[in-house]
């Protein structure tokens, strides 16, 4: 399990996760919505260290990272968990096939076999070969999932990764994530996409102001306990 406990986070005196817990269970997918400004992305980068907590704890696999740090540097847990950003930073030099292998050339021995079953779960067949202007938003989207996965992770950590895709593209994209679940990876995931979190989310988490206001399951969302919640659902709609 991945765990996060009383994890506080400031940026110039402002307090963007204020003595926040969350758990991430393996084989489980962990959505977390809320407004913007509430400290979503900033959880994301404390659960995976590539932004230490103020203050805090961080669990994974048997090793405990507390915060503030006392060392200068501390050893992260990638690529045990590794994290997909909307922003996908994929190499412009290279073909897309080119740039999944390259993060396993050192972690993955059976890389080349991986990355057969890949491109038949991501139907990355017809593409895998062209440079990333050469692909749709979609398909780089499926590219760095897929580049994640080369690595074997045990948990993944997306933020808003399906933002910039249609009805039909978001479709295939969370379908594939249900079946990662099914491998037993476990999945945080920020998302708007309330009709996904609704039918594939394990557990729901509601942020914001840097506090989990509201989780549980998907039951929240048909009746929220907070009245903050219940707004954020009926402004949601309204958007929709």
């Amino acid at each position: 399990m991945l765990t996060a406990t009383n994890i506080h986070k400031a940026f110039e005196g402002k307090h963007v996760l204020q003595g926040l817990d969350i758990s991430i269970k393996p084989g489980e997918i962990t959505c977390v919505i809320g407004p913007s400004g509430g400290g979503k992305t900033t959880l994301l980068r404390a659960l995976a260290l590539l932004d230490y907590p103020d203050q805090g704890e961080i669990a994974f696999d048997g090793h405990t990272y507390q915060f503030p740090v006392k060392e200068k540097e501390i050893v992260p847990p990638w690529p045990k968990v590794t994290a997909v950003f909307q922003s996908l930073f994929l190499w412009p030099h290279l073909t897309l096939r080119e740039n999944i292998m390259l993060p396993a050339r050192t972690k993955n021995e059976k890389a080349e076999e991986d990355l057969k079953g890949l491109i038949d779960l991501f139907e990355m067949g017809h593409f895998i070969n062209h440079y990333p202007n050469e692909a749709s938003v979609g398909q780089r989207q499926r590219v760095a999932l897929a580049r994640a996965l080369i690595l074997n992770p045990e948990y993944i950590l997306m933020d808003e990764i399906t933002s910039a895709l249609d009805v039909e593209q978001t479709a295939k994209i969370l379908t594939k994530l249900v079946h990662l679940k099914e491998r037993g990876i476990g999945i945080f995931l920020i998302t708007h996409q309330l009709g996904f979190t609704r039918h594939a989310a394990d557990h729901i988490v509601f942020l914001e102001s840097g506090v989990v206001a509201e989780e549980g399951t998907s039951d929240i969302l048909k009746k929220p306990k907070t009245e903050r919640l219940k707004k954020f659902l009926s402004m949601a709609e309204l958007a929709a």
